[in-house]
């Protein structure tokens, strides 16, 4: 199985202060190593056209970090390009190590003009670009960041999600074509009639069942306070939903829930989905392919489950969003103060489903990956804070203090026909999705 490499790749002419050249070489070495495992080095600086192609000749990248470490003219730029079409490039001019009136030593803000202006002759979608030297925080942040969304678009071509079920009437907004999914992020959309996993989980005794109940139970308050027929049942779809998972590689779900799980089965699949978040499978209600898409992303930035939900309510006074959904959310989200309490359905009536507010984060990225009127793709990108607050509706609820002006998120969102559902990742994950939608060449809309 391939494994993400990045490629480091210094040009550069031997015509500038080669003594400084190399020192910000090893630094540069230094600082790629302590981010990424696989990354590629060549032995010595690229001073030369034939030394590039010996070195390109090595490489089967995923992400390249073109770096000037000297001015190199357009033609280097031109051969990384040609061989590598279609693979992300971070462009790095690093920072003049003296200036004192004398001799220009290194000039790579130049090269990096230069190489800036042949790849973007070449290519559709924005570049990348950071400058600095290797020891400088703000340098070091924007690479690791890169770095990470070049790993999460290389996972895409892994993941395989499953649409549980169709959306239901009016939910349209979530639905989408696995040629588009494949075609866009590399990601093979797998579907599934709600009914079989149903007619799967009424087939098992409750012995079977057993020890999926007693995990329940130990992720959750009050399971025991179901109806018993509806915590067996709930159990059966524990399994069944679990071990399609497992048997058929699936990374993440958007399934169907209303109404069949109340009324072909009996028993709501919400708090199945929220176990199976805590499993680190991505899993959306109501069939929202694209919900469950932009929960994985954040998932595999951060390695915390990400909540799913509606924006409900708007409080200009605290400059806060509050998300909520029915009762799906991660269990390990629950405030340390109530657990992930079970209850029951906020208009069915019927449990058990998930009940309480989540807990407080300091960084949080608000996350839609939707469609334009016209039918493209588009990031919605957003950061805060999760406030300390108690449930505010049945069901699950988070509230979100916008590093931007809520009521404008709001209005702007609106009015720009984004969809009703959200991710709310736990973490800063703003920056690599950003210059993931960049790589992807989707546009961003990041407030």
């Amino acid at each position: 199985m391939k494994q993400f490499q990045i490629a480091y790749v210094p040009i550069g002419v031997p015509t500038f202060h080669l003594e400084s050249a190399q020192k910000e070489f090893g630094k540069s070495i230094d600082l790629l190593k302590g981010l990424c495992d696989n990354t590629q080095k060549p032995k010595e600086m690229l001073l030369s056209i034939d030394k590039l192609n010996e070195y390109l000749d090595t490489l089967d990248p995923e992400l390249i970090i073109l770096q000037n470490i000297t001015f190199a003219n357009a033609a280097y730029s031109q051969e990384v390009l040609h061989r590598f079409p279609d693979v992300p490039i971070l462009l790095w001019a690093l920072r003049e190590p003296v200036i004192d009136g004398g001799r220009l030593r290194l000039n790579s803000l130049t090269g990096a003009y230069s190489a800036g202006n042949t790849i973007r002759q070449f290519r559709k979608e924005p570049l990348d670009f950071v400058f600095g030297s290797p020891e400088e925080a703000e340098v070091v942040q924007k690479i690791k960041a890169v770095i990470k969304a070049a790993e999460l678009k290389f996972s895409l071509k892994s993941l395989k999600l499953a649409a549980i079920g169709h959306t239901p009437q009016g939910f349209g907004f979530g639905r989408a074509l696995d040629s588009e999914m494949l075609k866009t992020f590399g990601v093979r959309l797998e579907s599934i009639e709600a009914r079989e996993l149903i007619e799967k989980a009424k087939a098992y005794t409750d012995a079977e069942c057993e020890e999926f109940l007693k995990d329940a139970e130990e992720r959750t308050v009050g399971l025991s306070q179901t109806p018993e027929q509806n915590r067996k049942d709930f159990a059966r779809l524990y399994k069944a939903y679990a071990e399609y998972v497992r048997e058929n590689g699936i990374g993440a779900v958007a399934s169907r829930c209303w109404p069949d799980f109340f009324t072909s089965f009996g028993t709501p699949v919400c708090t199945v989905l929220g176990i199976l978040n805590d499993l680190g499978v991505a899993a959306s209600c109501e069939a929202d392919t694209y919900g469950a898409l932009s929960m994985y992303m954040g998932m595999q930035l951060t390695g915390l489950p990400a909540f799913f939900g509606d924006p409900v309510s708007l409080d200009e006074k605290e400059n806060a969003i509050t998300f909520w959904h029915c009762g799906m959310a991660a269990c390990s989200l629950a405030r340390e103060d109530t657990g992930a309490v079970i209850g029951e359905h906020c208009n069915r009536h019927i449990g058990p489903t998930l009940e309480f507010g989540c807990r407080k984060a300091e960084h949080v990225t608000i996350f839609r990956v939707g469609k334009a009127p016209d039918g493209t793709f588009r990031f919605f990108i957003a950061g805060g804070e999760a406030l300390d607050k108690e449930k505010q509706f049945f069901g699950t609820s988070m509230s979100v203090k916008t590093d931007t002006d809520a009521k404008t998120i709001v209005q702007k969102t609106v009015e720009a026909g984004w969809e009703p559902h959200f991710a709310v990742i736990y973490g800063d994950a703003a920056d690599s999705l950003e210059y993931l939608g960049h790589m992807l060449n989707i546009e961003v809309y990041r407030f």
